[in-house]
């Protein structure tokens, strides 16, 4: 039992090495060695966990994908509207991309043309499945307009979301995230929700960029 804590532990310690860095300079610019330096572990136990690097972005993104679903499955347990629940779930990922280089890891693999092995999807496909299943609540709650095309709307806050995240990323402090998210929210609400519920929902978004800040 013992044994096996340790070889997790190293896996994980690997994993996590191996994000920092594809975070920091990107997947190609880094190699294995780079990897067994930084995680400070042998060749040996890298490759008893991960034959090559690809198995290792793979491990990545199917440790994103489990977050995104885990945090979609929570905001609708908690009897939130749909609208609410989305905008919940951006501020989370937001909140913890900032203090987990895996998630920030898997962005920059996803935006690098990385394709996951199958049955895993990619991050994108996996985003707007979700924002569709939530603004189709929405229409229905009658939180925003029910005249809007979900296809587009749901593509276009996906692209919004991940390009404040990769511009972003280049520019500022990834701590600005909570910031910008609400400032993304300000102006989709605004073309997206009824007068009469706009106010709520601008509340709610600036509730929620200070209940993450500081980060």
């Amino acid at each position: 039992m013992a044994r096996q804590v340790r070889a997790e532990q190293t896996r994980a310690t690997i994993i996590t090495a191996a994000a920092e860095l594809f975070d920091r300079q990107g997947y190609e610019s880094t190699s294995l060695s780079d990897i067994v330096e930084h995680a400070q572990v042998t060749k040996g136990a890298l490759y008893f966990h991960f034959a090559a690097k690809e198995d290792l972005a793979h491990a990545i993104l199917e440790l994103q994908s489990a977050t995104s679903r885990r945090l979609a499955r929570d905001t609708e347990l908690r009897g939130h509207t749909s609208l609410e629940a989305l905008m919940r779930l951006t501020f989370c990922i937001a909140r913890m991309s900032a203090e987990d280089p895996v998630l920030r890891a898997g962005l920059r693999l996803a935006t690098g043309g990385a394709r996951p092995r199958p049955p895993l999807s990619h991050p994108f496909t996996e985003w707007l499945d979700i924002v569709t299943a939530r603004l189709l609540g929405a229409v229905k709650e009658s939180d925003v307009h029910p005249d809007i095309d979900i296809d587009v709307v749901a593509h276009s806050l996906v692209c919004f979301f991940v390009g404040t995240r990769v511009v972003g990323r280049s520019r500022e402090s990834v701590a600005r995230q909570p910031r910008r998210t609400a400032e993304m929210w300000q102006i989709l609400i605004r073309g997206l929700v009824p007068v009469t519920r706009r106010a709520r929902y601008l509340s709610l978004a600036a509730r929620l960029e200070r209940e993450i800040a500081p980060v």
